[in-house]
């Protein structure tokens, strides 16, 4: 149901609206995950969309690494002030502290696969039946296995064999008491679909997804952020370059692409002709073959 360019499809944004509903019809305790990102923000628009003219009727949730980028935390706050949003943060570190999870040490350490303690910790703590994120088919193996409504058992873990059929438009949000649902609202959608969506809309996003000066250093034939929280050798030289992310997550495992794209026109063009994916810059799903299913088994969004 993609696009190559021109108009978005509405009948994606109706489906989108329609998974909402049933999940306000059919669980108690639904949340919405928010990193401050081009996905998640297209969710909120989705949901005032579905509830118009009434809130959004659930909170957002927001694991925090604590190593975050500085534009992605500014611009979170100021999207929750402006609508009213009840946001809920839980932070990573407060594991670490916690020493329920241990810091990774070393020239890759990242704290991204730490935050699935703290998610299912926040699930478990706010009682969340339904955790709704932007997680696309398109993105990545593992997340092309996925239901629109998943079940997670009450470890918080993923089965893809226990996926359920979902036939039609029918959503089968039936679960036993301690299991949660991981929500897809945007299942169907591209990264250009989501791209349109935002031109269409005229939604604001976070400037880093925009092509700006930066300091940066190269590793493993990728440009990263230079970043007091990224551990780079004595022959890493910083250097400034004009750049922007496709991808926003932890700055640790989130490389930048060299780009002139500073208007969303431009950055549509320049993902049509593009020839790596999405997440070619997430060095986190560079792990292993399979480390995004991993994650995933183990709790992971």
């Amino acid at each position: 149901m993609s696009i190559n360019n021109g108009q978005f499809p509405r009948e994606l944004e109706d489906e989108a609206i329609y998974i909402f509903r049933e999940v306000v019809s059919q669980f108690e305790r639904p949340v919405l995950l928010f990193s401050g990102g081009k996905d998640s923000i297209t969710l909120v628009r989705l949901a005032q969309k579905a509830f118009h003219p009434g809130k959004i009727p659930f909170p957002l949730l927001h694991v925090d690494t604590g190593h975050n980028f500085p534009e992605t935390i500014a611009f979170r706050d100021a999207l929750v002030q402006e609508l009213g949003l009840e946001l809920i943060v839980h932070y990573v570190q407060d594991a670490i502290d916690q020493k329920i999870v241990s810091e990774e040490t070393g020239k890759y350490a990242s704290r991204n696969a730490l935050q699935t303690v703290t998610l299912l910790s926040a699930i478990e703590a706010h009682k969340f039946d339904a955790c709704i994120g932007g997680a696309r088919r398109d993105e990545e193996k593992a997340r092309a296995k996925e239901r629109i409504f998943s079940v997670r058992d009450d470890f918080g873990q993923w089965d893809a064999k226990r996926q359920r059929p979902e036939l039609f438009d029918m959503l089968n949000g039936r679960i036993n008491v301690g299991e949660n649902v991981r929500v897809f609202p945007i299942s169907n959608w591209t990264e250009i679909d989501v791209w349109n969506y935002i031109k269409e809309e005229e939604l604001a996003i976070p400037s880093i997804y925009y092509a700006h000066d930066r300091e940066i250093f190269e590793r493993d034939g990728m440009i990263w952020p230079d970043s007091q929280f990224i551990n780079k050798t004595s022959d890493e030289q910083v250097l400034t370059k004009k750049v922007r992310f496709r991808t926003v997550g932890d700055m640790t495992c989130t490389a930048a692409v060299e780009s002139e794209a500073d208007h969303i026109d431009d950055v549509i063009k320049e993902i049509l002709s593009a020839t790596i994916s999405e997440r070619g810059a997430r060095m986190d799903d560079r792990r292993s073959e399979a480390a995004m299913e991993k994650r995933k088994n183990d709790g992971y969004f």
